[in-house]
C-alpha cells in the first residue's frame, strides 16, 4: 500500500512540474507574440517612412553628378597648376 501512495505522489509531482513548465512556455510564447507584433508594426512604419526615398535620391544623384563635373574641372586646373610650378 505504501508503494502505491509513493507512486501516486511521484506521478502527481511529475504532472505538476509538467503543468508549471507548460504554463511558463505559454507565457513566454505570448510575450514573444506581443514583441513580434510590435516589431511588425515598427517595420510597417519604417516602410512608410522610406517610401519617398527614391525621389529624393534621384534629386541628390543629379546634384552629385553636376558637382562631379565641377570637381573634375577643378582637378584638371589644379593638375595644370602643379605642372606649371614643377617647371
Amino acid at each position: 500500500m505504501l508503494l502505491w501512495w509513493l507512486t501516486l505522489a511521484v506521478v502527481l509531482i511529475v504532472v505538476i512540474v509538467l503543468v508549471v513548465y507548460l504554463v511558463l512556455i505559454i507565457l513566454a510564447l505570448r510575450k514573444a507574440d506581443r514583441h513580434i507584433a510590435e516589431l511588425a508594426a515598427g517595420l510597417r512604419a519604417v516602410s512608410g517612412n522610406v517610401a519617398p526615398l527614391p525621389e529624393h535620391l534621384a534629386t541628390i544623384n543629379g546634384a552629385l553628378a553636376a558637382l562631379r563635373g565641377g570637381l573634375l574641372s577643378a582637378d584638371r586646373h589644379l593638375a595644370g597648376a602643379v605642372r606649371t610650378f614643377e617647371r
